[in-house]
Formats: structure tokens, sequence, C-alpha cells
């Protein structure tokens, strides 16, 4: 039997929570946010931010007021033409898809701006569960939060979503590789680093290192068989 097949008995729900920046963008390359703004001269910034943040010199609020800065003026239609452009791992089609033959729902939990969540639920089939919102007036960014989101809001809206669903947090599993990701880890039944912090992956369950997200499928299957019946 494959790892995607359930034998004909329908497999239980659970969701899978996705980081996106360090789990979903390529290895190697900037956060989302340093993405957009290198596209708009303001990346050393917003890296300089990321890496404080990294460190827990600053909260991800002082993240979010430098990295929006860069997009006033902005129209939200020519973001989302960027964000076609993202550096991405290989193989999120698939996974999405083995998740969802599997009955688990995948599920975007990220800091990034819910214009890089919304963008990659509607491009993948994630369910998006929220994040930083940044303020837009007539099709424009101002340059100014809208709202503000951290690795606690993280978590906790995660759980609502699998509240929602009717399905316990022990139940669920989660993908991740920085800081942001330790509340959401320390909630779920399972979680996986990938590409991830040492204090990420110390807080893990399993570690995985990889240029492809397809390799993290066994891993998902073996939290599966542990937390079986």
């Amino acid at each position: 039997m494959s790892a995607g097949d359930s034998g004909g008995r329908a497999a239980p729900e659970r969701l899978v929570f996705f980081d996106v920046d360090g789990t979903l963008t390529a290895p190697g390359t900037p956060s989302t946010g340093a993405f957009l703004a290198q596209l708009t001269g303001g990346a050393s910034a917003v890296v300089a931010a990321e890496a404080a943040y990294a460190r827990g010199e600053v909260t991800n609020h002082q993240v979010c007021d430098i990295d929006a800065a860069g997009f006033a003026g902005l129209p939200t239609d020519l973001v989302e033409e960027w964000l076609g452009d993202l550096p991405l791992i290989h193989g999120i089609d698939v996974v999405v898809d083995h998740c969802r033959r599997r009955g688990w729902t995948p599920v975007l939990a990220s800091l990034a701006w819910t214009a890089v969540t919304d963008h990659l639920a509607r491009r993948f089939g994630f369910a998006p569960s929220g994040g930083p919102v940044l303020e837009v007036v007539d099709g424009r960014y101002t340059g100014q939060v809208r709202r503000y989101w951290d690795e606690q809001d993280k978590r906790d809206a995660a759980l609502a979503v699998a509240a929602a669903h009717g399905v316990a947090a022990s139940s669920c599993f989660a993908v991740g590789d920085s800081r942001s990701d330790l509340p959401l880890f320390a909630a779920v039944g399972g979680c996986i680093a990938l590409n991830a912090s040492q204090a990420c992956a110390a807080a893990a369950l399993v570690s995985l290192t990889t240029v492809d997200l397809r390799d993290a499928i066994p891993l998902l299957e073996r939290l599966a068989t542990r937390w079986s019946g």
C-alpha cells in the first residue's frame, strides 16, 4: 500500500499547518518580505529587522512597521504580480495533494503578510489562518499596518481553525523552521522542523533539510502512524 493509500477506509481528518518564510520559500532565498522589499529598494532594512526578530531582539510588530513602509503607494495588483515570481521550494503542489487525499487539511500558519498567504492559498489550495494585514486605500498600499500579528497570534489562529474543523490540537501537525513556529509546535500533536534554525529543530519531533517539500511526506506519514488510534 502506498503512503497516501488509506486502504479504502476514510482517513481521520487532520490539519497540517505549514509556515511560509523559510519553509515554503526556496532554501537560500530571502523571506517573502525581503523578496518584495528587493523590488522596492528597501531590502536591507527588512533583512536587518527580520534577523533581529530571529535573535529575539525585536517584536514582529516592529518588523511589520519597517516592512510595511516599503509598500507605500504600491498598487495591490502589482504586488500580486510580483508574487508570481516568488522563489518557492519544490513539491508544494504534490504535498498539498497528498494531504487532501489523506483527508488532511493543509493550512498556512505564518507571519507573512496576508497578501502573500492569500496568494499561496489560491495558487496551491491551502486554507489560510490569518496573518498581519497591510492597509489598503483605493487599491494601493498606504505603508501602514492594519493588523499586527505575532507568534502567539499565529498559534491561536491555527488552533481556532482546528476547532472550527472539529479537530483536536493533538491531531494536528505543523511544519516550520524558526522562532515563530515554536508556540504552535508546542500546541500540536506532531511537528517537523524543515530547513530549520537550531532552536526550532530542537523543539520538533523530527527534522529535515531538503530542497523538495515532498521529502516531508514520509515524515508526515510516520507521525500519522504514531498518532493513529
